[in-house]
């Protein structure tokens, strides 16, 4: 591995670990009672689920006193039944009645706690459906800025892995809690109440447990983090020399990045060792301490048992307490890192939906149902940061039916520019209008409904030909979607697919070439048939002999509209009514070739490098 490689890794370790090791909220308080404010449309549910939850842990802690009584009641009716010589029967009372009791009991315990599992699931998926939702209408609010400083897959996972581990914590995580505190406390209580020498020993052995626990619930976290460090890492490499396996293969670097991956690969098995060393192996010991508390238990119950200082029904009582008490007390550590796991991924729900969102459109917005096209830029400046403005005093006019150019170099500011004009960015300073009406004074939509795009990243969805084609249009007929096809010279190879128009497209359109998806893309446009166009390299990926065809059709198609063109290859814009040069956010020259040309600046300099 080169040093730059290690050093990038290091870097992305670092990062890594930053985030990952915040597996705790570090706002508990205010982010649980956030949450729980999402619910209060589910109060009487919320309620239900309290009131069984208090039923099944006061069902759950008498029984097995009542059960004391029960089978020391049976017991002596045995033995009398045996000494006397009669035929052994239960009658009613109290005998009979007690067991019916008893029995209820059981069956009332059963049906809360199905009750309340039921209930709790229906409250977790209603929150995270509500959550989902809002996520959702967040998307559409937040400005192209956040989109641009955060990863696609950072963001998916809001929506997924987050809202499902706060899903899984409330369903499962946060009841057992709940239910465990009282069961704990109460099972403690009583069994004080039965003996409390045998009380002491049981605590005594459940508090070295709670020790190790907890000792190796940290550590486990820790690893557990590492182990997420190292999947990411391994992934994130895999994923890399996937993309790029023609290039590996062309510079001959198979061998190099087979050591490469299994080298992360085993950071990834020794970090997934010592997770899953510590997670099977305390368990056992656990379990060890536990029959060893029970044993000891036994001997002396058996002991006083044998000298009738203790009845069967207690010892069963006590045992069943034991039972009730230690698996809780063993998890407690677990569930506890369950919770503040969940709270963080809440937080970072949280966090996103509190994220700044879009000037919201005007309350009294003008409509503009089909533009002329006359754009005016007036003395507009702009800035990613207000303490970095990037573009200063940018004027200029496009009247209607005019094809205007915007050239200049790699980062020079044309997409941006574009940017602007459709509101994906606001303006510092300075206004942009449409037929004289200001694009603030337009709702998003209304203005982008007098535009379209065609851009050099195609973008396809998964589903029919005909469907991406009429993706602007979805009510547009199938003779709409074949003569728009047809302008834009992409209706001969649809109908060599194997369901011609109705071939359905996936895993990113991956059965059709780059030039193929571009095409889709112009005939999109075409079938919108919008006042205001914008081209953004839109012939970049089509050989030079269908690039000729689109042009005629594009002269076609942005006859009477107004075009921006945004070109790299200068002999497509030759006949633009203005050219804007740009160079770091600014428009340094402006109009015809001609006149551009017979200037001698930085357009002609540009112009006759690529004649030369």
């Amino acid at each position: 591995m080169s040093d730059k490689r290690k050093n990038a890794v290091s870097a992305q370790s670092a990062a890594n670990k930053s985030s990952l090791h915040k597996d705790a909220p570090q706002h508990a308080r205010q982010t649980a009672a956030r949450l729980f404010s999402q619910l209060k449309n589910q109060r009487a549910r919320l309620i239900v689920v309290a009131v069984c939850i208090v039923i099944y842990t006061v069902l759950n802690i008498f029984t097995p006193y009542y059960s004391a009584g029960v089978i020391d009641a049976l017991l002596e009716a045995i033995d009398a039944a045996v000494k006397s010589g009669a035929p052994f029967s239960i009658p009613w009372y109290p005998l009979g009645r007690e067991m019916t009791i008893l029995f209820s009991m059981y069956i009332l315990l059963g049906i809360v706690y199905f009750l309340q599992s039921l209930l709790m699931a229906s409250v977790a998926e209603q929150l995270i459906l509500t959550l989902r939702k809002q996520i959702s209408a967040k998307l559409h609010k937040l400005p192209l800025r956040f989109f641009d400083q955060n990863k696609p897959g950072e963001i998916l996972s809001r929506v997924t892995s987050d809202l499902d581990k706060v899903s899984e914590t409330l369903q499962t995580g946060l009841l057992k809690l709940l239910t465990s505190i009282g069961t704990v406390i109460g099972s403690i209580v009583f069994m004080f109440c039965l003996n409390w020498i045998l009380a002491l020993i049981f605590l005594a052995f459940s508090i070295v447990s709670l020790i190790i626990t907890n000792f190796v619930a940290k550590r486990n976290l820790l690893y557990a983090a590492e182990r997420q460090e190292a999947i990411a890492l391994l992934t994130g490499i895999a994923e890399e020399y996937y993309t790029g396996r023609d290039v590996i293969k062309a510079y001959n670097h198979e061998a190099e990045n087979v050591d490469t991956v299994s080298s992360y690969t085993e950071s990834v098995r020794v970090a997934a060792q010592k997770t899953d060393f510590l997670t099977n192996a305390v368990n056992p010991l656990i379990r060890f301490l536990s029959r060893l508390s029970q044993a000891v238990i036994l001997l002396i119950a058996c002991g006083w048992m044998l000298t009738g200082a203790m009845s069967l029904g207690i010892a069963q009582a006590f045992f069943q307490y034991i039972t009730l008490a230690a698996e809780p007390l063993t998890e407690t550590s677990y569930m506890i890192n369950s919770l503040q796991s969940a709270l963080a991924s809440a937080e970072r729900t949280f966090e996103f939906l509190d994220e700044e969102e879009e000037i919201p459109d005007t309350a009294h917005p003008v409509v503009l149902e089909r533009a002329h096209g006359e754009i005016s830029f007036e003395h507009v400046s702009f800035g990613y940061f207000p303490d970095k403005i990037l573009m200063k005093d940018i004027s200029f006019t496009a009247h209607p039916g005019q094809k205007i150019a915007v050239v200049g170099s790699t980062g020079a500011g044309k997409t941006t520019l574009i940017n602007l004009l459709m509101r994906f960015y606001e303006v510092n300073s300075g206004r942009i209008t449409i037929d004289g009406v200001p694009t603030t004074e337009l709702t998003r939509s209304g203005l982008r409904h007098n535009f379209g795009m065609v851009l050099q990243d195609t973008w396809l969805f998964g589903g029919t030909i005909a469907e991406n084609i009429a993706y602007g249009k979805p009510n547009a007929t199938r003779e709409e979607i074949v003569r728009a096809a047809q302008m834009a010279k992409v209706d001969y190879f649809i109908r060599t697919m194997p369901q011609g128009y109705d071939t359905v497209l996936d895993n990113d359109a991956g059965n059709l070439s780059v030039g193929q998806r571009q095409l889709l893309t112009i005939a999109r446009v075409f079938l919108c048939n919008p006042p205001i166009l914008i081209l953004d390299e839109a012939t970049s990926s089509v050989d030079t002999r269908t690039e000729a065809e689109i042009g005629k059709a594009m002269q076609e198609l942005m006859s009477g509209r107004t075009s921006f063109v945004i070109a790299h290859r200068l002999s497509t814009i030759r006949d633009a009514n203005c050219i804007l040069f740009m160079e770091n956010g600014n428009i340094i020259e402006q109009g015809t070739h001609r006149e551009l040309l017979a200037k001698g600046g930085a357009y002609a300099a540009l112009y006759n490098s690529q004649f030369a």
